[in-house]
């Protein structure tokens, strides 16, 4: 009888402790952090997020070598105009395209069979299963994904503030 009552406390426990790890989940995020930059976060985390407050993504697809990438990094994602809105209406993901990882996205897994470590960051290597996912046809992409995790729309190329600002 005491094995019996044990167990049913313990399983009670068990059942009790995982209710709460999508809330322990998403505190642990903390987005947005604060104001004075984009928070980027990983594509797990905005999945986490999405499921307890739903919004759209704007995933930021880039790779290390890409010129305008950086331009954007340094142009248009320290405008404060751009990281409220972004902020305000999004989970922003920051994805390098030729990342080596394996990525959960829906029930899907993603990764990167092909990549080379031993490819200098500087020059070309496989692109990700996942972008080619979301379809990317060059870098800088920004593809804006629903809360439903589907593709809304792309936006190819570097983009100044006031041109992001109105494609957003």
């Amino acid at each position: 009888m005491k094995n019996i009552l044990f167990f049913c406390f313990a399983l009670t426990l068990f059942a009790c402790g995982g209710a709460g790890t999508k809330s322990a989940e998403t505190a642990k995020i903390n987005f947005p952090a604060n104001n004075d930059k984009v928070h980027w976060l990983t594509i797990e985390e905005a999945q986490i997020l999405n499921k307890s407050e739903p919004r759209e993504m704007v995933v930021d697809v880039y790779t290390e070598w890409c010129g305008p990438c950086k331009m954007m990094d340094r142009m248009t994602f320290t405008n404060p105009e751009v990281i409220k809105k972004i902020h305000e209406n999004y989970y922003p993901v920051k994805f390098d395209a030729e990342s080596p990882g394996t990525i959960k996205f829906g029930e899907k897994e993603f990764g990167n069979p092909n990549h080379n470590p031993d490819t200098p960051k500087n020059r070309r290597n496989s692109p990700h299963e996942f972008s080619r996912h979301l379809q990317v046809r060059g870098y800088p992409s920004l593809v804006i994904i629903k809360p439903d995790l589907s593709i809304k729309n792309s936006l190819v190329g570097f983009k100044q503030p006031d041109q992001l600002l109105a494609e957003l």
